[in-house]
């Protein structure tokens, strides 16, 4: 059964171009496009596609309210294509936050990729976005938040995060319940150049922590996060006694740069028994070895359930191949990662 999609922009050549690239390999099915939100809602009614594109920049009806009117009447899984600027990174973070499954940079003339990485990016996030749980997502009631009074840890301990498709929701859920006085956290999610920035600071707005996005040798400090910058690598490093960012641009790992993979090797080898990690939503497999890595080092580890990932991909290998201890519903993992450190002894 192939996809059926809907691409939804203003631009008759974006929509050529969309529908040229996602037709290739077969298994998706261009069933319509449309110029602005009144003719989608229309389309939609009519084809009922499986996964719509769609531009945030629209005459008749901004994407975001369409955006915001399609996911409480009608879910549907959503990729935005967004523009790399500043303005588009933060309207792009609010479409995730109204639901949108996941989103593509437009390729612009110079795109660093090439036409061809970018319309394959476009197509694993479509089959993605098709795999995804969105109605459920919609109907899903959190349980009653019990506050976290505290996560402290001794000196040393530190919580590593990595995530991919749906990651923007997941990571602000666990963060925003996580007390300010926790060890520091290191979060690699799957996020092009350009957005991981904005993403740091609309976390800082949201959270009792300090978000900032990760630069090289900043040290890492408890009540703090730091987010690994899209097209680098982050790692943790011991230097002078203290525990530091390192960034990378060396080869993709298990297909992505941040990657949490890479992220959690660190982590096993620098930290060990003095480190927690969480492994959220995201499609593919990375992280589940650097996981199981940290879990045989001694660490605490927690993969989301099915029930409450978007896209029970990544979790899902890491629970099978033994690196989670246990897996949680997404508002109960900074609970386990909190009793988690408060059980943990100082490094000797």
């Amino acid at each position: 059964m192939s996809i059926k999609v809907l691409v939804v922009d203003d631009s008759a050549l974006i929509r050529e171009v969309l529908t040229r690239m996602l037709s290739r390999d077969g298994d998706i099915d261009v069933v319509g496009t449309a110029t602005d939100p009144i003719d989608a809602r229309e389309k939609i009614k009519q084809l009922n596609p499986d996964v719509v594109t769609l531009d945030i920049e629209m005459p008749n009806m901004n994407g975001l309210a369409f955006l915001e009117k399609l996911m409480r009447l009608r879910p549907t899984p959503v990729v935005m294509v967004s523009t790399l600027t500043k303005k588009g990174a933060s309207e792009t973070l609010l479409a995730l936050e109204l639901g949108a499954v996941d989103f593509v940079a437009k390729p612009s003339a110079e795109f660093a990729g090439g036409i061809d990485a970018f319309g394959a990016g476009l197509r694993d996030k479509i089959r993605a976005a098709a795999k995804s749980d969105v109605r459920g997502q919609a109907g899903r009631v959190d349980t009653p938040k019990v506050a976290i009074r505290t996560a402290a840890a001794p000196d040393g301990a530190l919580i590593a995060i990595g995530a991919s498709t749906g990651g923007v929701e997941a990571i602000r859920t666990v963060l925003t319940n996580m007390p300010a006085d926790c060890p520091p956290i290191v979060i690699a999610q799957h996020m092009p150049a350009g957005f991981t920035g904005r993403f740091a600071a609309r976390l800082d707005e949201l959270c009792a922590l300090k978000v900032a996005e990760a630069e090289d040798r900043m040290p890492l400090l408890p009540g703090h996060a730091y987010v690994a910058p899209g097209d680098f690598h982050l790692r943790v490093e011991r230097s002078s006694g203290q525990l530091k960012c390192r960034l990378g641009q060396d080869g993709l790992e298990s297909g992505h740069r941040p990657s949490v993979d890479v992220l959690f090797t660190s982590v096993a080898k620098t930290v060990g028994a003095m480190a927690v990690g969480a492994i959220l939503t995201g499609m593919g497999r990375d992280g589940a070895r650097g996981l199981k890595l940290m879990r045989e080092a001694g660490a605490y580890t927690v993969g989301q359930s099915q029930a409450s990932a978007l896209v029970y991909g990544m979790p899902r290998v890491a629970f099978e191949e033994g690196a989670v201890v246990e897996q949680a519903p997404i508002d109960q993992i900074a609970g386990r990662l909190a009793n988690a450190l408060n059980k943990l002894r100082p490094a000797a």
